[in-house]
């Protein structure tokens, strides 16, 4: 475990629009008194990153370092954060801030993705002009609001992909209800599609997967 700030941070880059990934490095923004630094131990591919840094969702900021399903250690904090300590176990997702101000229309109903000050986890700008950059490197700097202490006994492999896949399916079902006797029909049954199967399962709910082929 890397202990104490790091003053430059190590990770593989996308230079030009593509799918190779190259060492680089950066000078991360200053630490601020509600951010939390950790020590990257693993990040998930989701086919949002590629997409990214091969321009397909428009022109990338380049150098990026992609990567927004982040498990690591907590290793230094700024001073306003008391929700978590140095050594916890935590994942990051795709997003790294927002004002979560009471006079923002999004954030004050629980709509912060819509912040107009949001900061994406990587491919984004905060409002002093730095780039911030994901989670295929050692180390990431976060607002504490973004960073989620994991549950004692979860994998800390399994819940990488629940940063971002976990999340997209399992938010629809806690908006709807999801409980035991409903009847769920899960279409495509891939990376996100077999996590949506699992929880469903879980909530009790009567599960059916609806695949193009039966090989799955």
């Amino acid at each position: 475990m890397v202990e104490g700030k790091i003053n430059e941070i190590h990770g593989w880059a996308a230079k030009e629009p593509g799918i190779k990934v190259e060492p680089w490095s950066y000078t991360p923004r200053p630490l601020g008194h509600n951010d939390v630094e950790i020590k990257i131990e693993y990040s998930g591919i989701c086919s949002g990153d590629l997409h990214t840094i091969k321009g397909e969702w428009g022109p990338p900021m380049l150098p990026a370092i992609v990567g927004h399903e982040i498990v690591g250690r907590v290793i230094t904090k700024g001073e306003a954060v008391s929700t978590l300590a140095e050594g916890d176990v935590v994942g990051v997702g795709c997003q790294s801030y927002s004002c979560l101000q009471k006079d923002c229309n999004p954030c004050s109903r629980d709509l912060d993705p819509h912040c107009p000050h949001k900061v994406f986890t990587y491919n984004d700008k905060y409002a002093d002009g730095v780039q911030s950059q994901g989670g295929y490197s050692e180390a990431i700097r976060v607002d504490a609001n973004y960073v989620f202490k994991l549950p004692e006994g979860l994998d800390p492999v399994a819940a990488a992909p629940l940063m971002c896949a976990g999340v997209a399916v399992f938010a629809p079902m806690l908006r709807q209800g999801v409980k035991k006797g409903d009847r769920v029909g899960v279409i495509g049954i891939g990376g996100l599609g077999h996590l949506a199967l699992q929880y469903a399962r879980a909530l009790g709910a009567e599960v059916y997967a609806i695949s193009h082929s039966p090989r799955k």
